[in-house]
Formats: structure tokens, C-alpha cells, sequence
């Protein structure tokens, strides 16, 4: 077996050296490969197997953190050993530093706790190793392909399951206990998911993201983007500094230079599945939008991979089926609770879970309608309810015999019916994401009020830039108050791991 040259693992108890050193094992890991597949791809005898592992990060303390009680993360749960597999190091490097650093200052007052770096067991599976931009399979003919999995390693899915997520996971004896929710197979394997389904590449992820379930949402954000874009950068102003497309095509803001990046960006002829939108700011800590389309198994899949880049938040902006006869298109829902008969997250999560209001997330929300419509108190209630929303897998739900759904709607208290709001809530919580919901009633088919062609076009023009807007503002919110006020402590286990 052809391996890349050992490498002993090294103690640090300094975070950026830690990550470099991290950044080291990594990138020789991935030009191991990369020099084993261009020879491969050539026609040359690369030997009987051509192997390279992820480095791991270890942890090891014999007392218990005492971290300030109000932080979620950054400590382990307790003494022992503590590993995890890390990829990336130039995607991850202001969120593997931060986790380092909480890590060392958490455990390093009461003993001499460091940080050790090695290479781990795991193997990189080769399709992870390609450049974003190289389509080195398309160049081998159908045998040649084949003979890959004989000398490369491939994409093992049983080293990238969520058990440690779900609450699952059983350490077999002897072995280090995880360190973050995430393996780095997992991770790449939602890398290269994210490409596919939006369209974008990773790095153009930014930390607040916003789903929607309609394509006027995009449009309005697209509008939006490009006419920032259009504006010089003055002092105090929101500082986007670049409005990305599909294709990685990329907007600079007026004034500002472009990237060597920038060239490699396109249009693309056709949308992906789930097309993305990135309003960028230098920091990450920008605004992304995905139109995740109907129902809750896109709801899931896109927040399944979106959870490895460890967002700040996540928002579900769309119409629902207002099922109060009290209320009036256009009206605003803001979710405090869910009904789950969307199905797709029953193995994940169980259904007896709660999934709990967030208060960070609610109140920037209910803040975002009052500042943008300009309405308080009494006549805010007015156009906007705070509720229970209901989400299912089954779109003609009115059909169903018996009017079973819509006695389970009554007797929860529902106020509002949806396709994906719950799973975007759910995957929240269960990934450890903040979440919220902020819906506009379209229609009211419980009472007679359906969706038509002309109705339907005039009612999104004259809500969705306004919708929008509120999104933007509730995000733009949570920003400014602060990571470590945002991820809460609702959402960590008794056993948690150190990673956010």
C-alpha cells in the first residue's frame, strides 16, 4: 500500500498552530492523492492501493470544565479522551480556530491541557480530494474507472452516519469519545452535496441563511443583491461586499475590486435543484438564501448539508394555508410550535421531541415585522399571529376522507399548514442550529379562500418584497446580537459535544 509519509502527532497549546499544523496534514494528504490520481488518470501503475487519512484533533483532560454556565459550547462533558476528524482547514479556519481556543481556555486553568494534532485512521476517499473546478472521471474510459475502487479508497457511508448528532452514537470501549457533531468524511460528503443542489460552491455559504419554498422570494433577494451592489460602501452602511449567483457568478460592489476567483464563475444554462444566493460579507457572517422548492424532503436534505458549514441561524420564509378564519391574506405567522406529520425525520428525531421557540430568535423576528411594517402593539397583532404551524407530506391534504387532518389541525391548535417549516425547525434542533419561522398566509382553503392564477400574482407582488425585508432585518438582528448569545443552551444535550 502506497501511504503518504508519516507524520507523529504534536502537542500545541496554541490554537493558530494548532490549525496549522492541522492545515499541514491535510493539504500533503490531498497532494498525495491528487499526484496518485494525475498519474492514474496518465495510465501509469500507481502500485496495488494509494492511500491518504484525514488529521484528527485530541483532546484530553482528568477533571471537569469550569466554563462560564451560560456558554452552549467550547468544553467536554467531562474526563477523558476526546477526538475528531477534521477536513478543510481553509474553509473551516476561523471556526476550527474559535473551537480551539475555547477548548484549551475552558480545560487549561486547572491542568496542563493541550491540543494534539495527528493523522488520523480515516481514509480521505479520492472523489474528495478533487479541485472544485476538475472532472478528472469524465477523462477515463468505463474499465479504468472501475480499476479506481481496487487502488483509491471511495466514499464509506458507514464513517459519515449522523449517530453522534441524533443523540446515538455508543463509543466502543477504549476509543476517544467525539468532539463535534461532524467526521470529516461527513463533512466533505455535504460539500459535495451543496454544489450540486445550489449550485454554488461552500465557501460562498454564509453564517445566517434564509429557505423559502417560492421562487418570487428569490427574485426579490436577487433585485435586492444586485442594486446593493450597485452602491459604493459608506461609512456606517451594511458592508456586503459582493452579491454571488448560481454558477458562482459573482457581483463585486461598486468600487471594489474583483478577486482572481471571480474569472471562474458563470452562469449556468439551467438552475440546479435548489439554487442558492449569497449576500457576502467579509467576515461570513453575511446572508444566504436557498429556494428549497416544495415539501419536506428538500426541507430536509438542504439543512442535512447546510449543518456542516455550523450556520448561526437558519430562517423558513414562505406562504402557508391560514387555517383561522379570522385571518386575511398577506397575514404574517410567527411559528412557537410545530406539528410533524412531514414523516421524513421520524427515524432522526422522534416524534415525542419538542421542538421549542427559540426566544433569541422570536423576539428578533416579531421586532423585524414591527420595525419594517411600522406597526405596534394591538395593530401588529393584527396583521401577524404567533402560533402553533402544522406541516405535512401530503400537499392535497384536503382530499383525504373523513376530515381526519383537519380534526389533528384543530385539536393542536394549529393556526397555520405548511410542507417544510417543521423540518427546517426540526433539523434545526437536532443539528444544533437556530431556527425560526416567519410564514404569509396565501390561502385559506378550510374556508373557501383557494389559490387562483390572477389572485395568487397579485398577492405576491404585493407581500413578498415586504416579507423579505423582514427576514433580512430579523437576521441582520441576530447578527448584531452575538454569537454567544445566539446558540443556545436548549439546544445541547447532557452529553454534548464540545464543538458548536
Amino acid at each position: 500500500m502506497h501511504h503518504r509519509p508519516f507524520i507523529a502527532p504534536m502537542l500545541f497549546d496554541d490554537p493558530e498552530a494548532a490549525w496549522e499544523q492541522v492545515k499541514t496534514i491535510y493539504d500533503g494528504s490531498i497532494a498525495h492523492l491528487r499526484e496518485a490520481m494525475r498519474r492514474f488518470v496518465a495510465g501509469e501503475d500507481v502500485g496495488e492501493r494509494v492511500r491518504a487519512c484525514y488529521p484528527f484533533v485530541r483532546v484530553h483532560t482528568d477533571t471537569v470544565a469550569r466554563a462560564d454556565s451560560r456558554l452552549s459550547f467550547g468544553f467536554v462533558a467531562g474526563p477523558g479522551t476526546y477526538e475528531t476528524t477534521l477536513t478543510r482547514p481553509d474553509l473551516y479556519a476561523r471556526y476550527y480556530q474559535q473551537q480551539f481556543r475555547l477548548l484549551l481556555k475552558n480545560h487549561g486553568s486547572r491542568q496542563a491541557v493541550h491540543l494534539q494534532v495527528g493523522i488520523s485512521t480515516q481514509p480521505i476517499p479520492i472523489h474528495f480530494s478533487f479541485a472544485e473546478h476538475e472532472h478528472i472521471e469524465g477523462s477515463l474510459s468505463a474499465e479504468r474507472r472501475l480499476l479506481m475502487r481496487d487502488v483509491f479508497d471511495l466514499p464509506d457511508l458507514g464513517a459519515m452516519d449522523d449517530g453522534i448528532a441524533n443523540g446515538t452514537h455508543e463509543t466502543p470501549p477504549g476509543k476517544p469519545e467525539p468532539l463535534a457533531l461532524f467526521t470529516a468524511p461527513r463533512v466533505d460528503y455535504s460539500l459535495q452535496r451543496l454544489r450540486h443542489y445550489t449550485g454554488t460552491s461552500p465557501e460562498h455559504f454564509q453564517k445566517f441563511v434564509l429557505f423559502t419554498n417560492y421562487q418570487f422570494y428569490i427574485d426579490e433577494f436577487v433585485k435586492l443583491g444586485l442594486s446593493l451592489m450597485s452602491e459604493p460602501l459608506k461609512d456606517g452602511q451594511d458592508d456586503y461586499i459582493a452579491f454571488i449567483e448560481p454558477g458562482n457568478l459573482v457581483t463585486r460592489r461598486a468600487g471594489t475590486a474583483a478577486e482572481p476567483g471571480d474569472a471562474l464563475g458563470a452562469p449556468l444554462p439551467r438552475l440546479p435543484q435548489m439554487p442558492g444566493y449569497h449576500l457576502i460579507r467579509a467576515d461570513g457572517s453575511g446572508i444566504s438564501m436557498v429556494n428549497i422548492g416544495v415539501g419536506p424532503a428538500n426541507a430536509k436534505t438542504i439543512t442535512d448539508h447546510v449543518a456542516v458549514l455550523r450556520p448561526h441561524a437558519w430562517l423558513m420564509l414562505g406562504h402557508c394555508a391560514g387555517l383561522r378564519n379570522t385571518q386575511q391574506l398577506g397575514d404574517y405567522v410567527l411559528a412557537h410550535g410545530y406539528v410533524r406529520e412531514d414523516h421524513v425525520l421520524d427515524e432522526d428525531l422522534p416524534l415525542w421531541v419538542p421542538i421549542p421557540p427559540l426566544a433569541e430568535v422570536q423576539v428578533a423576528i416579531e421586532a423585524a415585522v414591527a420595525e419594517v411594517t411600522q406597526l405596534t402593539g394591538h395593530d401588529l397583532k393584527r396583521v401577524m399571529r404567533t402560533g402553533t404551524v402544522a406541516s405535512t407530506d401530503n400537499r392535497n391534504w384536503e382530499l383525504l376522507p373523513q376530515r381526519t387532518p383537519e380534526r389533528r389541525f384543530s385539536q393542536s391548535r394549529a393556526v397555520a399548514l405548511d410542507m417544510e417549516s417543521a423540518t427546517i425547525a426540526a433539523n434545526g434542533f437536532r443539528f444544533r442550529v437556530p431556527y425560526g419561522t416567519l410564514l404569509c398566509v396565501s390561502d385559506k382553503p378550510m374556508h373557501g379562500e383557494i389559490k387562483l392564477p390572477g389572485m395568487a400574482n397579485h398577492f405576491y407582488r404585493e407581500r413578498v418584497d415586504q416579507h423579505l425585508r423582514i427576514g433580512i432585518r430579523a437576521m441582520e438582528m441576530l447578527r448584531a446580537l452575538g454569537v454567544d448569545k445566539l446558540h443556545s443552551r436548549k439546544l445541547r444535550s447532557f452529553t454534548e459535544v464540545a464543538f458548536q
